[in-house]
């Protein structure tokens, strides 16, 4: 492995001294690095390489199908056609909430989120909302 190491010093050597570097995009900004301490180490290396194929895992995929379908819903104007749409939207909910490993109630960005924060500003000084 020396020798390997060796050849890869030598050559990032002779490209500073010809220059290849001067002109990189970014030079002298600082790096941009990921947050990536909640991914375990074994699986931090896969994660990027599917991050720059831009792979996304089934789940992240499903949602994304979600919100599409639901942005397109919004705005589409035949009722029969919102119908089917909604079906389709109902049957990858429903496949997502599956292969899920929590509930789909602990979600993060819940639909009943902005409700419930509503709700709760709507209450009087003091009062309890149990």
């Amino acid at each position: 492995m020396f020798f390997l190491e060796k050849i890869a010093e030598n050559r990032i050597l002779e490209a500073i001294q010809e220059g290849v570097f001067n002109n990189l995009v970014g030079k002298g900004r600082p790096l941009k690095l990921e947050d990536d301490s909640q991914i375990p180490a074994e699986l931090r290396m896969p994660y990027k390489i599917l991050k720059m194929a831009d792979c996304l895992p089934p789940e992240l995929q499903l949602q994304k199908e979600i919100l599409t379908l639901q942005d397109m819903m919004a705005n589409m104007p035949d009722e029969k056609e919102k119908l089917n749409q909604m079906r389709r939207l109902n049957f990858l909910t429903m496949k997502l909430n599956l292969i899920r490993k929590t509930s789909p109630l602990l979600e993060e960005h819940g639909i009943y989120t902005e409700k419930i924060l509503a709700k709760l500003e709507r209450l009087p000084q003091g009062k309890k909302l149990l």
